[in-house]
């Protein structure tokens, strides 16, 4: 080898020579969305047990003994709450990866084309939603550390009436602060518009797309964001408006 030649990098192992490339990126970021539309679709129908109320036989309300159900998962197989870790850290990683790859070819993209869109009419050509998924992903991910400030973690300064199990109690507290329920409202009317375009470009990215059935790809885009979002945004109404309390 010459002065002049440049040392061959070493090839890393196939799955990170595979992320490495755009395709591997898109790949990814379909793969971990996916993971993330059935969480929060799962999150979502969870939590419309707030809406069962007081449990007479079991003499607990309906949305607590869902968070009980939910740390005894496969017990005695796991430990309790082991299970439910497991999931939280699947879930971290798949939204750790998602929000790696969306920003490295945005940023990709970005540098391709460093110059603004010359025309107003160039601008309103663009999808919206793909339009903002950078910056509605980043009020998702504010949004996300606040939820779980909120009701998961109960720091004192997010919601000082948290009680550790009473998940009834802790969701009335929290909504029962207008600015707080409108924040959440906000938030996931963006999360909406992110599903939406992340279910419908997900199908591109892994492949999938004809025109023979991509009408189907969109419907299924309007209706799954539409179910969460409708779900998500009324919990905070119900309790501003006496449903829940």
């Amino acid at each position: 080898m010459t002065t002049t030649e440049k040392p061959r990098r070493r090839k890393a192992p196939w799955p990170i020579e595979f992320y490495r490339s755009d395709v591997g990126k898109k790949w990814v970021m379909a793969l971990s969305g996916i993971a993330l539309l059935a969480y929060v679709l799962v999150h979502m129908l969870g939590n419309l047990h707030l809406y069962e109320g007081f449990d007479e036989a079991a003499g607990v309300f309906a949305i607590d003994e869902y968070g009980e159900f939910l740390r005894d998962i496969l017990e005695p197989i796991f430990p309790r709450t082991v299970f439910l870790w497991i999931l939280r850290v699947g879930l971290t990683l798949a939204f750790v990866i998602h929000i790696h790859a969306a920003y490295s070819l945005w940023l990709k993209n970005k540098r391709a084309r460093p110059e603004d869109y010359e025309s107003r009419r160039d601008y309103v050509a663009a999808k919206f939603a793909s339009r903002t998924m950078v910056l509605s992903g980043s009020v998702i991910l504010a949004f996300l550390i606040w939820h779980l400030a909120d009701l998961t973690w109960g720091v004192p300064v997010v919601n000082g009436e948290f009680e550790r199990g009473e998940v009834y109690a802790n969701v009335v507290a929290s909504f029962s602060r207008p600015l707080v329920s409108i924040w959440y409202i906000i938030a996931n009317l963006l999360l909406g518009l992110h599903i939406y375009h992340g279910a419908w470009s997900l199908f591109q990215s892994l492949g999938i797309n004809n025109p023979r059935y991509n009408h189907w790809r969109r419907n299924f885009a309007i209706a799954f964001a539409a179910v969460v979002t409708a779900g998500n945004v009324s919990f905070p109404i119900a309790v501003m408006t006496g449903l829940v309390a």
